[in-house]
């Protein structure tokens, strides 16, 4: 989908969790926005943690998302993962902001979770023959 010359991916619900499914919209994708139905959560910290997986998700995709919730928290999120506005939850609100869709890869993008899996193997047999030698 193009908003304002930007391509956007969309993801619905709770398909932002999911970091291998939303970099396989990239690098064609410019900016992420997710529409999501936190009703479900009821009066938890399910919306808030929700919001924190979006703002992972910007963060290991260098894109800013655009989240919309019915009964969440919905946000303007930077590329860095920082939040530049919020509704409050259960609350109709109209967010302002301003954000710039980006190209490129950032290394999550490249590797997904592989190369942070990698990184905790050599970790792991480094501790060990460390451990040995001992």
């Amino acid at each position: 989908m193009r908003v304002s010359g930007q391509k956007v991916a969309v993801n619905i619900c709770y398909e932002d969790v999911f970091g291998d499914q939303i970099v396989q919209s990239l690098p064609a994708a410019t900016l992420l926005a997710n529409v999501t139905n936190d009703a479900w959560f009821g009066n938890s910290i399910g919306p808030e943690q929700h919001l924190q997986m979006a703002q992972t998700r910007s963060l290991e995709t260098g894109r800013p998302m655009l989240r919309a919730t019915n009964t969440g928290v919905s946000a303007i999120i930077d590329p860095l993962g920082r939040i530049i506005n919020r509704a409050p939850r259960e609350q109709v609100f109209v967010l302002n902001g301003e954000i710039r869709g980006y190209q490129g890869n950032t290394p999550f993008d490249i590797w997904g979770n592989s190369g942070i899996v990698s990184l905790c193997t050599l970790i792991l047999i480094f501790a060990k023959y460390r451990r040995r030698t001992k």
